[in-house]
């Protein structure tokens, strides 16, 4: 280990042994545990000025920091949490103050978890850096790894790691005060990245409703909003009732979070029964409501509550039932007590076609209150059939009662559902020689109404059974989606598509010698279950093994065609040809004399037939020793000149060099006469 790395990694571990107890303090100020993170804007700089001393709960390492284990301590920190609204990759930059601080930071995906799971699953780290070096830290687009581990032989950055849409993220942002002892903070901004983390939604009022005396109204917003943006006085509403003022508004959670979706609005006196509209104005504080994009509420926009007389409601308005539901809810005129909800929800009973069993019944409390009950069922209904769900008295001996103190009157209500549809399907492959059949089939049980066939997220079908021709092959990815107009289901699968990688060869000489036998092998490649040879010589064969051939032939040499075709088992054929060179004389000689006239007959001089030679070297001399010819390849003849300039009658002195057909050498030497 390189001693720097060794003395960052000694120094890190005597300051987390020492300092255990007075790092392992519980953080209190929002935002440095899970559960109160900040909520993140893609648009915004976060500033965090000072940094209180708490926290050294160990969080688990990434794969690749596996030596790290143990040692990794959220260190004096803050946590910021935020959700995906488009795919992509997540960059950031962390600057700190005091360029001398060493800030190390980590990112899991806690969609669906409870975030404390942070502190125990590795599997939800999605990119961390943890480098023992000072200064700006994050993630970027010209790092390399996602996860970088303790110690100062890493870099302060990172890759930026990719993020998926819809899912909920942690980003935990530690301060290793090891060089720069300190609570100074640093800046935090999202940008370099091609995901969304800033949500699109505008702020809008959702719903309002009246307490049981007109002196409160509950307000539901559809997003969470900035607690800070809260005018406590009131100032940010008004009714439209003369006499009548806000009074105060509150904001509900803001004491364990930094934003809020309820609120309730008091009135200076009761509103009697009737229908009025709460509006949205500039409230003192210079603004509306703002989201955590500083997107405020439309000054002006205004809603509609009821204040109900004092008496029994009737059963609520059940919301429209989904496909293999797991629960029913109720959505009632009034605010219901949810210490009257019958908690294993005796309050409710299901009759039907099929059997169904209620396995609990709550409402969504706040202070004490809810205007909705969501019936949980033991089992989702999946089978069709028109079912009643009726209110009565539970064991607990009431209805349900509202906040008015009003036993809810019992009743009921009807729903129907179809059965659930399966979009699974099989498939067969008909392989062709030239293409490959893809059929396609799914049962269509369940009143399956529509099929959409989406084949490599190109080519579609409404067909229930389709048929397609592929003439590329590899694999195809296919995706149905079923529907029976109540319930939908969608499968995928990637199908193999053969190619018939038939291919014709066959190994043989290139050259034939008289007397010798030529031996051809088949080297095809593919699934070949017919061969057929022709030798050129006037036979033929249908074997894989063919026999051994032989050639003759009066001319000084013939090329001779030698072909195979193959058969595949899907009917596909290919060709193979090569030519055999068959030679009348493989015995080598020099001639003693030849005529470099151009009349083409006897015009150069090289070795005769040298087909079976290898290592061949061939030289010429004149009478003065002086070598005026070279070649190691005996098709390269001399025509009898020497740079360019035509050499006289006369003798020549050559001298030849090989290795024969058994591998032995052999040397010639010898005169030819030049002749003009």
């Amino acid at each position: 280990m390189p001693f720097k790395k060794f003395t960052y990694l000694l120094l890190l571990l005597t300051v987390l042994l020492a300092g255990k107890d007075a790092f392992a303090q519980t953080c209190t100020t929002l935002g440095q545990n899970p559960s109160t993170a900040f909520p993140v804007c893609g648009t915004n700089t976060f500033s965090q000025s000072i940094v209180p001393n708490c926290g050294g709960r160990t969080v688990p390492a990434a794969e690749r920091c596996s030596a790290d284990q143990g040692l990794l301590q959220d260190l004096n920190p803050f946590w910021y949490k935020f959700t995906c609204f488009a795919s992509g990759t997540l960059g950031f930059l962390i600057e700190p103050e005091i360029i001398t601080d060493d800030y190390d930071w980590q990112l899991f995906d806690v969609t669906g978890r409870d975030p404390d799971d942070v502190y125990s699953d590795a599997s939800l780290i999605v990119a961390s850096n943890w480098s023992g070096n000072t200064g700006n830290t994050g993630a970027s687009g010209t790092s390399n790894g996602v996860n970088n581990c303790a110690g100062p032989a890493y870099p302060t950055f990172s890759a930026m790691p990719a993020i998926l849409e819809g899912h909920q993220y942690l980003l935990l942002i530690s301060h290793f005060n090891l060089y720069s002892p300190g609570d100074k903070g640093y800046n935090l901004l999202f940008a370099g990245g091609t995901a969304n983390i800033t949500d699109p939604v505008e702020p809008d009022l959702s719903r309002a409703t009246s307490s049981c005396d007109g002196s409160e109204i509950r307000l539901k917003l559809n997003k969470k909003m900035k607690c800070a943006s809260v005018a406590t006085d009131g100032s940010d509403f008004k009714v439209n009732i003369p006499g009548v003022n806000v009074k105060s508004a509150f904001a509900v959670g803001c004491s364990e979070s930094f934003d809020f979706d309820s609120l309730v609005v008091t009135l200076d006196r009761p509103l009697t029964a009737g229908v009025y509209k709460l509006a949205v104005q500039v409230g003192a504080d210079a603004n509306t409501i703002l989201d955590n994009c500083d997107r405020g509420l439309l000054a002006g926009d205004e809603i509609s509550f009821e204040v109900f007389k004092i008496a029994p409601i009737p059963i609520g308005d059940l919301t429209p039932v989904q496909c293999a539901h797991g629960q029913l809810q109720f959505t009632f005129l009034k605010n219901i007590r949810c210490s009257s909800i019958a908690a294993n929800g005796s309050d409710f009973v299901i009759t039907g076609p099929h059997p169904v069993q209620i396995a609990s019944a709550e409402g969504e409390c706040i202070n004490g209150l809810s205007r909705l009950i969501n019936v949980k069922l033991a089992a989702p209904i999946v089978l069709d059939g028109t079912y009643t769900i009726a209110l009565r008295k539970g064991t607990d001996g009431n209805t349900a009662i509202d906040e008015c103190g009003e036993e809810v009157l019992e009743g009921d209500q009807s729903f129907t559902v179809k059965d659930t549809v399966s979009a699974g399907f099989t498939y067969n492959v008909v392989e062709n020689c030239g293409s490959d059949v893809l059929s396609l089939f799914n049962n269509g049980g369940a009143s399956i109404t529509s099929w959409s066939w989406l084949f490599d997220n190109t080519f579609t079908s409404n067909l229930q059974n389709p048929v397609r021709t592929y003439t590329t092959f590899g694999s195809t990815t296919v995706k149905l989606t079923v529907t029976n107009g109540f319930c939908t289901d969608s499968s995928e699968q990637v199908i193999a598509l053969p190619q018939d990688e038939l291919d014709a060869r066959f190994s043989g000489p290139s050259v034939y010698c008289p007397n010798e036998i030529a031996v051809f092998k088949d080297t095809s490649v593919g699934n070949v279950i017919a061969w057929s040879w022709n030798f050129g010589n006037g036979r033929v064969s249908n074997l894989r093994v063919p026999p051994a051939q032989t050639y003759y032939t009066t001319q000084r040499e013939v090329l001779v065609p030698v072909q195979l075709i193959v058969q595949s088992n899907r009917n596909c054929y290919d060709t193979a040809v090569q030519y055999v060179k068959v030679a009348g004389n493989c015995h080598i000689a020099v001639p003693t004399a030849f005529t470099p006239n151009a009349d083409g007959k006897n015009d150069y001089l090289y070795p005769l037939n040298a087909y079976k030679a290898t290592n061949l070297t061939f030289s010429v001399y004149n009478k003065y020793g002086q070598r005026i010819f070279l070649t190691r390849d005996w098709t390269q003849k001399w025509d009898g000149s020497y740079n360019g300039q035509a050499q006289p009658t006369g003798t020549y002195v050559w001298m030849l060099q090989y290795k024969d057909a058994n591998g032995a050498d052999v040397f010639y030497k010898g005169t030819t006469v030049l002749i003009r």
